[in-house]
């Protein structure tokens, strides 16, 4: 029941400040007048506000961006130790350099490297979480960049990538960071710049106690679907989630942005009719995965598990079995990878559904931006199924779905299945799959749960498997590269080709997109199209445990 109730207050918490947040978001992102700050940005870095750029131009500065991005975070930790408040760390080695950079940069936050033992103050602060905040803004940019597409009636351009960039860092992510990090160190997080403390333990012994920016880094860590944590332990540690309450506000940063930005996207195409249709399909899955999450491990799969009637390895007591499922699935369902419990431990089904969420593309509600043009990918292919079933071109939202929007549609969906099964496959013939701890069924799943994470810019680890090693850094560094910004290219391109047709007009052939029925249909695509590409995978890993 308390679980039950966890959830509930989310679900209620979420609903009250979906049509305010997501107005105001739309504000942000449609507004023409801009702030000194933002003005004095724009002239500081040459940019004109005015100027309107074409898909291809807004896709070059994503990518120019990212570029410069990475080639900075991997210079600034491969000096760390000559920078201020290095704390005595060395230099980060160049595979694990390049590994972190990718991670942070393409909103995936793999971490191979214990945080506090191997990062200094400076290196966390300007360097890691100002791409938490960056790289979440890449990924909302996008999304408005594909509703604009939409939206547009036989136009080139689709917005200015740095004026949303600005925009959305500036008016969104930052103020509510700093509400939250006050909030965080009310609730006895950790805000300092301490080098850390030595203390006595229990037994006698000596243990040092680290220090560090840990509030203000937590709340854009979850608020833009980021995941990287300031500790290894991640928000399994008390100085990053030191109770049951700060448990459940983290799952509603995880949720905000995703969770409103259908919101935007129906005011954007002047129908919230169908804002509420996005809503639906991906809170139906989110659902759907919680409870069974949930359920799989309070059932306690498994001998040992239920002769003590609980699922409590690698779960903290101070969250529970309930709360700490609904966390796994939410980081999950959303591009977060984030986690308060170690998913290695979870039951064999248990520990299916984290992967199985990321393999659905973690669209329910899926990382900030993201999420969105995931489902709108979807959409698009359920009317194009829905057209070949009643034999007309299809349409959505006024876009006839041609040729050339099949093809970047399903490119799109190709191209994650393709990194992730390509990666495990080679994990396991160049014999790389050997760092695992285990070996069997649940071997396989701990090398295909680190591919699906990376494949997909999650970045939450299933455990029990050794990635800091040059292999391993560099293939999941390539993992996330292409799994962020191939996808991201064809969602450009699919906004382009959209923006310069002209809006057709509904007819009685058309099919309405903001009724249950299209609901259920998205949601059978996204089941029968993107999850059984990886049924064969499964049915080997945590299938073949649990059976």
């Amino acid at each position: 029941m308390a679980g039950w109730l966890f959830v509930i207050t989310l679900i209620l918490a979420l609903a009250v400040v979906y049509r305010p947040f997501g107005d105001f978001m739309y504000r942000v992102v449609s507004g023409k007048r801009n702030s000194v700050v933002e003005r004095g940005i724009y002239r500081l870095v040459g940019i004109d506000p005015n100027s309107e750029q074409t898909w291809g131009v807004y896709a070059r500065s994503v990518l120019a961006f990212s570029a410069v991005s990475i080639l900075f975070l991997y210079l600034f930790l491969r000096i760390q130790s000559h920078l201020p408040l290095s704390l005595g760390m060395s230099n980060v080695n160049p595979h694990g350099a390049w590994n972190t950079a990718v991670s942070f940069v393409t909103n995936t936050n793999w971490q191979d490297y214990s945080g506090e033992s191997t990062m200094g103050h400076l290196v966390q602060m300007a360097g890691l979480s100002v791409q938490n905040f960056v790289s979440a803004s890449v990924g909302i940019a996008v999304a408005i960049a594909l509703v604009r597409g939409f939206a547009a009636r036989k136009t080139q351009t689709l917005g200015n990538f740095w004026v949303d960039l600005t925009r959305i860092t500036i008016r969104v992510l930052l103020p509510i960071s700093v509400i939250f990090a006050i909030v965080f160190i009310a609730a006895g997080m950790v805000q300092n710049l301490s080098g850390g403390t030595d203390v006595t333990t229990l037994v006698g012994g000596t243990q040092h106690i680290t220090g560090g920016p840990v509030a203000s880094q937590e709340v854009i860590k979850e608020l833009g679907t980021n995941g990287g944590g300031f500790y290894n332990a991640n928000s399994a540690h008390p100085f990053e989630n030191p109770t049951a309450w700060t448990n459940w506000i983290q799952i509603f940063l995880i949720f905000l942005i995703p969770f409103s930005l259908p919101r935007v996207f129906g005011r954007m195409v002047g129908q919230n009719r169908q804002g509420y249709a996005i809503l639906a399909v991906a809170g139906v899955i989110a659902l759907a995965s919680i409870a069974l999450t949930v359920g799989f491990e309070v059932h306690a799969g498994g001998t040992v598990p239920q002769a003590v009637s609980a699922a409590m390895e690698g779960k903290e007591v101070r969250f529970g079995v309930p709360n700490s499922a609904t966390f796994g699935a939410a980081t999950t369902l959303t591009s977060t990878g984030a986690v308060d419990g170690f998913h290695d431990s979870y039951t064999a089904l248990g520990g299916m559904m984290p992967m199985l969420n990321m393999m659905l593309g973690e669209v329910a509600p899926g990382g900030v931006g993201s999420g969105l043009y995931g489902i709108l990918i979807l959409a698009v292919i359920t009317v194009f199924v829905a057209g070949l079933m009643v034999g007309r071109t299809p349409e959505y939202l006024g876009k006839k779905i041609t040729g050339r929007e099949m093809k970047l549609a399903s490119l799109y969906i190709l191209t994650t299945p393709a990194v992730v099964l390509i990666g495990t496959a080679l994990a396991f013939m160049t014999g790389h799959n050997s760092t695992a701890l285990n070996t069997g069924a649940h071997g396989l799943s701990e090398v295909l749960y680190a591919f699906t994470s990376a494949g997909n810019n999650n970045g939450s680890a299933f455990g029990g498997i050794t990635v800091n090693t040059g292999w391993w850094d560099t293939s999941l560094g390539l993992a996330m590269l292409i799994g962020r910004f191939l996808p991201l290219v064809l969602v450009m391109a699919l906004a382009g080709s959209l923006a310069k047709q002209q809006a057709v007009p509904a007819s009685e052939g058309t099919m309405p997109t903001h009724k249950p029925l299209f609901v259920g249909m998205v949601v059978g695509v996204s089941i029968v199209v993107v999850a059984l590409t990886f049924f064969p995978a499964i049915a080997l890993g945590p299938l073949a445990e649990a059976f």
